[in-house]
């Protein structure tokens, strides 16, 4: 397990411990990416013998839970929010207001018409 904690708290803007745990699940999934999908093209594989895939079946269900792509959650990293997160700015919805009307966004600018 320690494998997938974050060594260094040098990650920058990350203030929240979910936003720093999510960092990690994102690197692990990237490094064990490649092994899942041999994994999952062997499973899928109907040419091969019956007992090479289920050996991959076991093998892609023993892995750990960080190395899932669903285990990545978009979270803010001001606040940590899992919701209403802006894809473009990686912020939450409120944080992005509070940011746009500060001026702190570049190119961002309020409506009006």
């Amino acid at each position: 397990m320690s494998m997938f904690r974050a060594k260094k708290l040098d990650l920058g803007c990350f203030v929240n411990v979910k936003v720093i745990r999510d960092h990690s699940k994102r690197k692990a999934f990237e490094a064990a990416e490649p092994e899942r999908q041999a994994l999952r093209y062997v499973i899928r594989n109907t040419t091969l013998p019956q007992r090479t895939r289920a050996i991959a079946q076991l093998q892609l269900t023993q892995m750990h839970c960080y190395t899932r792509p669903t285990q990545i959650r978009n979270r803010c990293l001001l606040g940590g929010k899992g919701r209403g997160i802006l894809r473009d700015f990686k912020m939450s919805r409120f944080n992005f207001r509070m940011q746009a009307l500060a001026g702190n966004i570049p190119g961002v600018k309020k409506a009006s018409w």
